[in-house]
């Protein structure tokens, strides 16, 4: 049974002690995809480094809407350069007779983590154009989005339903509301399960997990954050996404591998087969 971690962050500073070596056996234990979730400028450029180093690493780029600054739009601009320069290299590296090369440049599948959070951040109008300016980001690299939000539901689907995004996305652990995940599934997107699904006090968690299709649904642990049941409170990793399937296959009622089986089809095709 493998897994594909479709959001996490290795990049963070509580993996500094051992980062090496949890990635190294993560991989050992059947974690053979892994989604390093950009969140700022400096956090994306540390996910790309890990791309080019480990070849089972992707990464996505993005300003999350906790991570703006008074610079945001010189910071989205200079993830525009990047994605510029990725794929003009990428692209001249796909000839055949360079194609051993193209381990050395980065894997970006998406722009994100980026949308709004109004609990922690109250600049509404800021978090309103930083989402718009990266999701045209996205559209002109075809890029799927990763979507953040809190607090924020209608405020969100409107911006969705009124841009065009080509390429659609996840909502990265999506809140366990109703009209949320309605929505989302209509408009195309997917819907990313962490640790909150496992929460003894998570609220519609049942519901809605039952509500995501079997093509529809991705898995995620958001380490270092948000540990599952039965080990809540500890630093994360992509070890404990077994727990979050356990949980998910629980509700859906198939087995632990089906959920292992199927998750990991809808993550390889949102990301990996562009």
């Amino acid at each position: 049974m493998e897994y594909f971690e479709s959001h996490a962050h290795y990049d963070d500073e509580k993996f500094n002690i051992d980062r090496e070596k949890l990635i190294e056996q993560m991989y050992k234990e059947n974690v053979t995809k892994i989604i390093s979730a950009g969140y700022s400028l400096d956090g994306s450029i540390r996910g790309i480094e890990l791309s080019k180093k480990y070849d089972f690493i992707y990464t996505t780029v993005g300003i999350s809407p906790n991570d703006l600054n008074n610079n945001y739009k010189k910071e989205i601009n200079y993830i525009d350069d990047i994605l510029e320069k990725y794929f003009n290299d990428k692209k001249s590296l796909s000839n055949i007779e360079k194609i051993d090369s193209l381990d050395k440049i980065p894997k970006i599948v998406a722009v994100g983590e980026i949308g709004l959070d109004y609990h922690y951040n109250e600049d509404k109008d800021m978090q309103k154009e930083a989402f718009n300016l990266q999701i045209n980001l996205a559209n002109k690299y075809n890029l799927p989005i990763v979507i953040h939000t809190r607090e924020a539901v209608m405020d969100t689907l409107k911006i969705l339903k009124n841009n065009n995004v080509k390429n659609v996305g996840t909502f990265h652990c999506c809140p366990f509301n109703r009209e949320l995940v309605k929505e989302a599934l209509r408009l195309g997107f997917y819907i990313s399960f962490g640790g909150t699904c496992t929460f003894k006090n998570a609220k519609n968690a049942e519901e809605i997990v039952k509500m995501v299709p079997d093509d529809k649904f991705l898995i995620e642990t958001d380490s270092p954050y948000l540990a599952p049941e039965p080990v809540r409170g500890t630093r994360n990793d992509s070890r404990n996404l077994k727990y979050i399937v356990k949980k998910i296959a629980e509700f859906k009622q198939e087995s632990e591998e089906a959920i292992a089986k199927e998750s990991y089809e809808n993550a390889t095709r949102l990301f990996l087969s562009k």
